[in-house]
């Protein structure tokens, strides 16, 4: 019973620090959002997609409404699958995808924390250790310049895969092997990024710990079962790379690499204010904080017994994740790219500075399992203040939402119907990320949309793009035909900004366009060829 409270105790703590942490979301879970970056509108349609295919057509959850007529659109981008499993209910239940997405922001730092948390208790025996972690853990740099991006918020399976590789290397019991195989899985399916992370993070841990690897039984079975639960959802990204190629170019890597000075940038009012925006280049944040990177060299130098091959897996997750964040600025990166697999379909590679987080996370949870053998007089004290140092460290509260913008009602037309749309303006090429409002709409009706926006954009969606910039000339027109359209959405003032008045008259006159209505500012064409 006694274990059972301090488990519920800790996840009401973290509940409350992601509520703190994310502030002031939460006073307006539906009503706020980061909107105003289009990667935000992309990742809440995704939740909303899986969820709506899930219970429809599950066979077809890759084959996704936007970028028609390609195909497997969904693997364009992370498909979320496990943030998206989450959600469902509340989507099932009538629940809006932006209060969905909202209150997945707070459950992932929740769960990442309380996940740490249970870890570092088993590991170090202490509960002030495992708070230490799970706040450095959850809340880190790097994930409260993140909100945007809900893949990277739950990072909650990360720490059981360390703890039940441990667990196979001193036990080998079946459990164990199979709690490795599932964590990892359940990782994987949050985010295509952190599949890799992992991946390469074991990958480090083993290496440090090569001599408890024999017999590597439990570990082949354990990566099997790893590889046939995630082939159905990575068959569709080698089909996609096999028509398209998902692979970044070493000189699109570059673009991305972190440096130095990236790993002392934060979010963190206290030090951005202070000193870490000079540092800020436009990439990510990476900044350990103070208190976390001493509280990590007093575990570096007071390791003892089996913590000291927890420590070197803290640290190799680290290396590894520095080593790659530094991208084509690493001698021999380019080979690597080439070689390693899984390693060319990243573009962003300075998000591998996030393991060097998450190594120095764990490394402060044993710094201070280590203070607290020394000091138990006064330990409670000392612990709380380190706490609420972390804390106040990475805080950046308030957060900067926009108010939400309902999705326009001219939409709900098209519910239940047998539709495919385009929007106008078509945006492709460099404005591609302008089509994220489209998509967003899309979460109202589901049905064939010629626009998309996503991580990937095809080449065959980019000459699509330039033949319906001519809209409504010949050449568009006859691409609409071509893709099987039945509607049109115009949205007026930005068509008469992009086009002019000519333009926008000229949709009125062609035959194959039979207006049906306008509201707020947008048309409602039937395309019908003549």
């Amino acid at each position: 019973m006694a274990l059972r409270n301090h488990w519920l105790a800790a996840l009401v703590l973290f509940v409350a620090m992601a509520v703190l942490h994310s502030w002031p979301l939460a006073s307006n879970p539906s009503g706020l959002a980061r909107l105003d970056n289009h990667d935000a509108e992309l990742n809440t349609w995704t939740i909303a997609w899986v969820a709506h295919a899930l219970p429809t057509n599950p066979l077809r959850l890759f084959e996704a409404p936007i970028f028609h007529p390609e195909q497997h659109s969904l693997a364009f981008s992370e498909h979320m699958f496990v943030p998206s499993l989450l959600g469902a209910p509340l989507l099932w239940a009538g629940a809006s995808p932006v209060l969905v997405y909202n209150l997945l922001i707070i459950l992932g730092f929740a769960l990442s924390g309380f996940s740490m948390w249970w870890v570092m208790v088993r590991w170090t025996g202490s509960h002030w250790a495992a708070l230490v972690a799970g706040l450095a853990y959850a809340f880190n740099a790097h994930g409260l310049t993140r909100f945007v991006h809900l893949q990277a918020l739950h990072v909650e399976f990360f720490p059981l895969v360390l703890y039940a590789f441990d667990r196979v290397l001193a036990e080998r019991r079946r459990q164990d092997v199979v709690l490795l195989a599932g964590a990892f899985v359940l990782q994987a399916l949050c985010s295509n990024y952190l599949l890799v992370f992992t991946t390469y993070a074991l990958i480090a841990c083993a290496i440090v710990r090569w001599n408890e690897l024999r017999p590597i039984r439990p570990l082949l079975i354990s990566g099997l079962i790893v590889v046939l639960l995630l082939a159905p959802f990575l068959w569709p990204y080698y089909q996609v790379d096999q028509e398209h190629g998902l692979a970044r170019s070493v000189d699109v890597v570059t673009q991305y690499n972190a440096g130095w000075r990236d790993y002392l940038v934060t979010g963190g009012r206290l030090h951005y204010a202070w000193w870490s925006h000079t540092f800020y280049e436009g990439r990510t944040a990476l900044f350990p904080g103070l208190t976390v990177s001493v509280l990590a060299m007093i575990a570096l130098v007071a390791g003892r017994g089996r913590g000291r091959a927890r420590v070197r897996m803290a640290c190799a997750t680290a290396v590894v994740g520095a080593a790659f964040s530094l991208g084509t600025a690493l001698p021999g990166y380019q080979a690597l790219h080439d070689w390693l697999p899984l390693l060319s379909g990243l573009r962003n590679v300075a998000r591998w500075g996030w393991l060097v987080l998450a190594g120095a996370a764990i490394l402060a949870g044993f710094g201070v399992a280590a203070l607290e053998r020394q000091r138990r007089p006064v330990w409670t004290g000392v612990s709380f203040a380190l706490c609420m140092l972390i804390t106040v460290e990475a805080i950046r509260t308030p957060v900067g939402y926009t108010p939400v913008r309902p999705i326009p009602a001219i939409y709900d037309r098209l519910v239940g119907q047998l539709v495919v749309v385009a929007e106008f303006p078509f945006y492709s090429g460099a404005s591609v990320s302008q089509n994220g409002p489209y998509v967003l709409a899309n979460t109202r009706y589901f049905r064939p949309l010629l626009n998309g926006y996503s991580g990937f954009h095809p080449e065959s969606f980019m000459e699509r793009g330039r033949a319906l910039g001519a809209f409504p000339g010949e050449r568009a027109l006859a691409e609409l035909e071509d893709a099987s359209v039945t509607h049109v959405l115009v949205h007026v003032n930005a068509f008469r900004s992009l086009s002019g008045d000519a333009a926008l008259h000229a949709i009125d006159t062609a035959p194959s366009l039979e207006f049906i209505t306008e509201e707020d500012g947008i048309r409602l064409y039937r395309f019908r060829v003549p």
